[in-house]
């Protein structure tokens, strides 16, 4: 890999004219000299394609027609897509400055790295900060335990990708956590303790919007665990860590999406399989508790925190 390899960045698009233009311009002034920008537009009607077509002396390719969903349009750019590193940015989140250069320098650093990840600043609807999020140095079997990568951060080595597959398009909401364990399987992946990229909370996105399906594919990733070759052995050596992370998962999103009832119960089997594990949430615990059980100031602030 040369010191500038070729980066392609792939954003796809439907209906989000209100963030779009601050995505495009992330990746467009990012200050690395050697970058692709494919977007892929699902037959957006809202204005979007408008705001794309402003930028198209500055974006490599646009592919606007209707897919099958995000892991289509982005399946559509990483074919297309020529570079040695690859990623993807949804089109209501935004890089920030150095991102692309960043991850590059820990990939020349370390040859043998799959994947490598930033810290991510998740922001609201209007961009104001919701919580700095400070990942660790993480192998495969975090990840097996469901310890969520933030995805604006994560940048992919093309030929990992082609090894591993692309993205399953039968997964809506964990599709990237579910890619992320596949490449590892390959080989390390490194964290950068920098902060590269901004995730974007609203009421449109999926994880306001339909939190509670997450947990349903948390629960379907630990069925394919168990019964794929790959990860059986590690999948029993660490199996009720596994199910009470499964657990937990379902529960931060139910809590997210409002249901605290459901979100405590979720916690109560995780901690009945893993306290360790259930307990690094504690405080989402009795949240969840004092929510959902007549606590009225309580689920006031929960209004406000869910907005």
């Amino acid at each position: 890999m040369t010191s500038h390899p070729l980066v392609s960045v792939i954003t796809p698009s439907y209906n989000q004219a209100q963030y779009i233009e601050e995505t495009l311009l992330s990746v467009i002034h990012q200050d690395y000299p050697n970058k692709e920008y494919l977007v892929v537009d699902g037959g957006s009607t809202d204005g979007s394609r408008e705001i794309i077509q402003k930028y198209k002396d500055q974006i490599n390719l646009i592919i606007s027609e209707p897919d099958q969903g995000q892991a289509d349009a982005i399946n559509k750019g990483f074919r297309r897509s020529r570079g040695e590193i690859v990623a993807w940015l949804n089109s209501d989140d935004y890089y920030l400055p150095g991102a692309i250069s960043n991850a590059v320098n820990v990939f020349n650093q370390h040859p043998q790295a799959v994947l490598v990840y930033g810290d991510v600043i998740t922001i609201n609807a209007q961009g104001g900060f919701i919580r700095h999020l400070r990942y660790r140095q993480m192998g495969l079997i975090d990840l097996m335990c469901f310890n969520i990568i933030g995805q604006p951060a994560v940048f992919i080595r093309r030929d990992f990708l082609n090894k591993s597959g692309l993205l399953d398009l039968s997964y809506q909401f964990l599709l990237d956590h579910h890619l992320w364990l596949r490449l590892a399987t390959l080989g390390p992946i490194f964290h950068i303790k920098k902060t590269l990229a901004t995730a974007r909370f609203h009421p449109e996105s999926k994880n306001v919007a339909q939190a509670g399906r997450f947990g349903k594919e948390a629960f379907r990733i630990v069925e394919w665990m168990q019964t794929d070759l790959t990860f059986q052995d590690l999948f029993r050596a660490n199996q009720n860590r596994i199910l009470s992370a499964a657990e937990r998962i379902n529960a931060r999103y139910l809590l997210d999406g409002g249901e605290s009832k459901q979100a405590f119960r979720a916690y109560l089997k995780s901690l009945r399989l893993h306290p360790t594990t259930a307990l690094k949430e504690w405080y989402r615990i009795i949240f969840a508790l004092f929510t959902g059980w007549g606590f009225g100031f309580l689920r006031r602030f929960k209004s406000k925190w869910r907005e």
